[in-house]
């Protein structure tokens, strides 16, 4: 690269990691800093914390190379022309966004200034955030000639995100002047350019040198404001096609023609209508809820924001009745449980619908057997302890014996199950899915009782197996 830029990133998780990566990728050099001493010798020994598709081989590339991991936050920020803050923004009790960790590292900033530095929020913040930045550089004495706050938002998807990084549909800059716009638009021109995508080993996507990705620059609240609008508005179309789905369910119509006749409206699109157990994650959940509250400290009265919270927390009360009405009683049951992560392809449990019916259906009396590819480890840190909750190597270990199958995450595995031998495993042949993997038809051929969202339930007059028999 013909004109590299020196980045600190500050914060190793889902976004930082990502962004660090995907930086150094792009031809930068990057330092990315952790507080937490344990995850930085990891990840300086070549460890990856988290499971996302593609981050532990960009980071074989581009280690000690192109990226460095230190604790040492003085020194990054002293050696850097860009210093992106992607620390957590946990939602606090009131709905706000807990901006304690962007605080304290814009303090520590302030002592490591030392000639101009752009300073930007990649960490997902409510509007206005960029002011208080500002104030508290201001504070701790910092020159204004020798700073800039620019909004950066990601908008990247777990289990995509390096794709999303690297093959944006946009990238939005909210800069208060040419000067802090330049560094960005510096920082980005190898894909607003198209050069990345013509070099060598260029990870390929939907863009390309001669399809670069768009940069819109506007001002640092406008900036805010779309990362949050753009986040409520999926929560929206996702708690929209849920709740026509429990329409759809009673009057027998089937969601999945509905969504796709939806889809095929270029005004709507398909994408996020998929009716299911809600969303989750550490984004949508936190970003309704902090623009609610935003909404609500300037006088603007959005209920819609408050109606798609509403919603998606009763999808799991929906699922879970469903799962009550197809055993009658929960007590005694035994379960296999398939999925922990809140979607596919990521081990993020944070805000997952699965954990929260999982809970229910121990608090109900049932005997839970779980199974995720990737999020066991993590679930296990915030499910109880029971004599009621086991966890399984593989899906059908997870379904012997059980008297229904709850498919909780979309994973591709639970999607393509070797449903002859899913039969031979469990007790009786039910499965309620709640991500809507599989056509009824196909599940009552192979001797299921199906049960699904937003359509009829198919029901298999097949007896259980006795306790005990060996298929």
């Amino acid at each position: 690269m013909s004109n590299p830029v020196s980045i600190c990133v500050i914060g190793s998780g889902y976004v930082g990691l990502v962004a660090t990566v995907c930086f150094a990728e792009m031809g930068h050099r990057v330092i990315c800093v952790d507080n937490d001493e344990a995850r930085v010798r990891t990840l300086c020994a070549g460890g990856v914390p988290i499971f996302e598709e593609g981050l532990s081989e960009l980071l074989a590339k581009h280690r000690g190379r192109g990226v460095e991991f230190t604790t040492d936050l003085g020194r990054a920020v002293e050696h850097s022309e860009a210093i992106f803050i992607a620390v957590g923004t946990p939602q606090g009790d009131t709905g706000a966004a807990d901006l304690s960790y962007v605080e304290a590292v814009v303090s520590e900033i302030a002592r490591g200034v030392s000639g101009y530095k752009v300073i930007v929020e990649k960490s997902t913040v409510p509007v206005y955030t960029n002011e208080w930045i500002r104030r508290v550089l201001h504070r701790h004495g910092v020159d204004p000639q020798t700073f800039d706050v620019v909004s950066n938002p990601e908008f990247l998807r777990e289990g995509t995100a390096i794709l999303d990084f690297l093959h944006p549909d946009r990238i939005v800059v909210g800069a208060g002047n040419e000067r802090s716009a330049d560094v960005l638009q510096r920082i980005y021109e190898p894909l607003t350019g198209g050069s990345y995508y013509a070099q060598p080993g260029a990870l390929p996507g939907a863009r390309s040198a001669s399809s670069p990705a768009p940069l819109l620059v506007t001002s640092a609240q406008s900036a805010e404001i779309i990362k949050h609008a753009s986040n409520a508005f999926l929560a929206l179309k996702i708690s929209f096609i849920n709740a026509v789905a429990n329409l759809a369910e009673s009057v027998d119509a089937d969601i999945e023609d509905i969504a796709v006749g939806m889809g095929l409206d270029s005004r709507i699109g398909p994408r996020f209508l998929r009716a299911g157990l809600g969303y989750g994650g550490s984004c949508f959940p936190k970003d309704v809820a902090a623009f609610h509250w935003v909404a609500q400290k300037q006088g603007v009265d959005f209920q819609l924001l408050q109606e798609i919270r509403k919603i998606n927390e009763t999808q799991k009360d929906v699922y879970f009745n469903k799962v009550l009405s197809a055993l009658w009683t929960l007590r005694g049951k035994r379960l296999a449980a398939l999925g922990l992560a809140y979607k596919r392809d990521t081990d993020d449990i944070r805000e997952s619908p699965a954990i929260d019916v999982i809970k229910k259906l121990l608090e109900a009396g049932a005997t839970v057997t779980a199974y995720d590819p990737a999020a066991m480890d993590r679930a296990k840190d915030v499910l109880p302890p029971s004599e009621k909750l086991r966890y399984a190597g593989n899906l059908y270990e997870a379904a012997k014996d059980a008297d229904a199958v709850l498919i909780l995450t979309d994973w591709t595995e639970f999607a393509s199950i070797d449903l002859a031998r899913l039969n031979q495993a469990v007790h009786f042949p039910i499965v309620i899915d709640g991500r809507n993997l599989y056509k009824p038809q196909e599940m009552l051929d192979h001797g299921f009782t199906y049960v699904s969202i937003g359509r009829p339930a198919s029901y298999q007059a097949q007896q259980g197996k006795p306790r005990g028999m060996v298929s």
